[in-house]
């Protein structure tokens, strides 16, 4: 018996431009997310035909962690390289500053039985801890979206930004294919040529934290 398929929470594309379609980063968060995240505007569809229909946004929850250095104000960004067996094939060997993946169905039902009703936050805590162990405290803000349609991965996947302020610089990935994994400062990052980065942590870094 074939394994089953997995289902994964999408949204119309139709439905984004509707709201206004942007190219890169936009900070407008409260009007894509109470709109895409509303359950009638979701869908359950197989992830493998998903991957290459650009009439919908696969929503991603993208959550980037950074230490600030009390001392000398210097910021550094949780990154690491994606190893060929870890997730979307068409972005290994890319840098990344963020950690995320898809929402399923599974986040779905989960949300109904706990009566809480937001799958948004069962999918994206589920990744969080698949993915990495925090071992400080944090604080969480959801920052902006991006969306990129210049490239195939891009055309089908929407993201959700969220930033992780830590109190330490003290955590570690959970999956062997999360390469070269560590903090490096955002000075060093933007000594890196772009194309060294996947599109959505080169969005991130000229949006967040290069100084304009």
């Amino acid at each position: 018996m074939s394994k089953k398929e997995e289902q994964i929470l999408v949204v119309p594309t139709s439905l984004f431009h509707q709201l206004g379609h942007f190219q890169g980063f936009s900070t407008n968060v409260e009007l894509y997310q109470k709109t895409l995240l509303a359950p009638e505007n979701i869908s359950a569809r197989p992830r493998g035909e998903m991957e290459t229909n650009p009439n919908f946004k696969q929503l991603i929850p993208y959550m980037i962690f950074c230490y600030t250095d009390s001392q000398n104000g210097e910021t550094s960004i949780f990154t690491y390289i994606r190893g060929k067996g870890q997730g979307e094939k068409r972005l290994h060997s890319k840098m990344s500053l963020g950690i995320g993946g898809h929402l399923n169905v599974q986040d779905f039902d989960q949300s109904e039985k706990m009566s809480c009703r937001n799958f948004y936050e069962e999918g994206k805590n589920r990744e969080l801890h698949e993915e990495v162990q925090i071992e400080s405290q944090w604080t969480e803000s959801c920052v902006g979206l991006i969306n990129d349609d210049e490239n195939e991965v891009g055309k089908v996947h929407l993201g959700i930004v969220h930033r992780f302020d830590l109190v330490q610089p003290k955590m570690q990935a959970n999956e062997t294919e999360l390469v070269e994994s560590g903090f490096r400062s955002v000075q060093e990052l933007l000594t890196f040529p772009e194309d060294q980065f996947e599109s959505w942590s080169a969005i991130c870094l000229n949006a967040l934290f290069r100084k304009r």
